[in-house]
């Protein structure tokens, strides 16, 4: 069974907050103040494939659009024991939308050529739109399950358990299909080995330009994307700090009782 796991680099959401800036005009996150690393949810989805193999055989395939510095993230899913990977460079829009990014994802994984099984992460760990997964199974015309947490192969395909609000629910899907698999305690992305690591730079990256894909633009053909952020900023505070006098502990504390019900009454 041919698996893709479709991963995304973004700006470690680790950052001291202290670090992190916005740039107003171009409405993103700064980048140069953090690390770049791989989605966690991406990396969930390379966990769950990387297990599903090990039950069901197979290969998996990493696939990843985005700038160049992107490979990193594909040396990672290597150094995990992926197969191959497969970088699609942007060189247009350094931030596409979600319906964008699943319309090259689409066109790449149709000329990978055999894919059985499509995982992405059930969100982004940027801005968690929580929409690719959906809009590349539109793309391909294949079913898209959400929020997987367990994946079997069976005779019609495979049958999987998604998280619902309420529970969860077991389904089964004919292939090829779409995944979006949540997190849980069972796929925690495992730890690289040291010398995976340092043989993962040794193995070939597939590199195609969007051109190799046969599209000019991964935006729609209106030439605008679908949806617009309209502000990006981080929320200012302010706060005040007034102190209560007495000379003794029960004067402070009625002054103390008495700024409160103030304050209480001003609201």
């Amino acid at each position: 069974m041919n698996v893709v796991v479709c991963m995304k680099q973004i700006l470690d959401p680790e950052i001291p907050t202290r670090d992190f800036r916005i740039d107003a005009a171009r409405k993103e996150a700064v980048r140069g103040s953090a690390n770049l690393v791989t989605s966690i949810f991406c990396e969930n989805a390379l966990e769950m494939a990387l297990q599903f193999r090990d039950r069901a055989g197979g290969r998996i395939t990493a696939v990843t659009f985005g700038a160049s510095a992107a490979e990193e993230v594909l040396r990672k899913s290597l150094a995990m024991k992926a197969d191959a990977a497969v970088l699609v460079l942007n060189q247009a829009r350094p931030h596409p939308d979600p319906l964008s990014v699943a319309a090259v994802l689409a066109a790449a994984l149709r000329k990978i050529g055999s894919c059985d099984l499509i995982l992405t992460g059930r969100e982004s760990g940027d801005w968690g739109s929580g929409q690719t997964g959906a809009l590349l199974a539109e793309n391909l015309g294949c079913p898209c399950i959400s929020f997987v947490d367990e994946i079997e192969a069976s005779a019609a395909g495979v049958r999987v358990r998604r998280q619902t609000d309420f529970g969860f629910e077991s389904m089964s899907a004919q292939l090829p299909a779409v995944l979006t698999i949540t997190n849980n305690e069972r796929n925690v992305p495992r730890i690289p080995k040291t010398r995976d690591v340092i043989a993962s730079h040794r193995q070939p990256i597939t590199r195609w330009t969007l051109a190799d894909l046969g599209i000019t633009t991964p935006e729609l053909p209106a030439g605008a994307p679908y949806y617009e952020v309209a502000e990006l900023f981080i929320e200012s505070r302010e706060s005040r700090c007034q102190f209560v006098t007495g000379d003794t502990p029960e004067q402070k504390a009625r002054a103390f009782a008495e700024r409160l019900a103030q304050a209480a009454r001003s609201c």
